[in-house]
């Protein structure tokens, strides 16, 4: 190639440029696909934090897989999310008295248990309560292990101390974690977000 005033480039010449733009085109194109989430059937999965676990980008709640009057509703709603893609299901030891777990415990027979990240949350603030609720939402569940249990409507500002407290709830699953009843620990709340800061530095 030559520059503007006709003396000879050293620089790139036609067919190394025509090269390297194939090759950062080539690159770009790969970074895109990396980029681009799993998905199952249509449906994107994103890390959950630092787990290394995938879950689906859509979740099933189970608050409301207890209004159903039949229960086979509620069976084929489950499954029919799990063939679909979606592997995040979650729910909570007090949802509709235990029957929302109870129905996803029915649900999860068959193999259904494997295809799913399965998460339930306790109330529980002491050791004692938050082991006979784990240990119930484990029966109604039909599992022997709970992929994330999370500390339900942490809202007040008293939950932090309560939790992490000697004789707190947190022993319990920390406990249950090392027995391998619990894979993750994690917390829920709706009102303040300080009241979730404190939940984070207490810990």
């Amino acid at each position: 190639m030559t520059s503007n005033n006709g003396e000879s480039d050293p620089g790139v010449n036609r067919r190394e440029f025509l090269g390297m733009t194939v090759v950062s085109l080539l690159m770009a194109a790969n970074v895109s696909q990396a980029a681009k989430p799993d998905n199952k059937n249509g449906i994107p999965y994103r890390a959950l934090g630092h787990t290394g676990e995938k879950v689906s980008l859509v979740g099933l709640g189970g608050y409301h897989l207890a209004r159903q009057t039949n229960i086979a509703e509620s069976i084929r709603i489950i499954r029919t999310g799990v063939d679909e893609g979606v592997n995040f299901l979650d729910n909570c030891w007090d949802y509709n008295g235990g029957e929302s777990e109870i129905r996803m415990g029915k649900a999860l027979r068959d193999g259904y248990r494997e295809k799913s990240f399965l998460m339930t949350k306790i109330d529980g603030r002491t050791k004692t309560a938050a082991v006979a609720q784990l240990n119930e939402s484990l029966r109604r569940l039909q599992t022997d292990r709970i992929d994330l249990l999370q500390f339900h409507e942490v809202i007040r500002d008293s939950d932090p101390d309560r939790v992490f407290a000697e004789g707190g709830a947190m022993e319990a699953l920390l406990e249950a974690k090392k027995a391998g009843k619990v894979r993750f620990i994690g917390f829920t709340g709706h009102k303040s977000p300080d009241i979730h800061l404190k939940m984070l530095a207490t810990a």
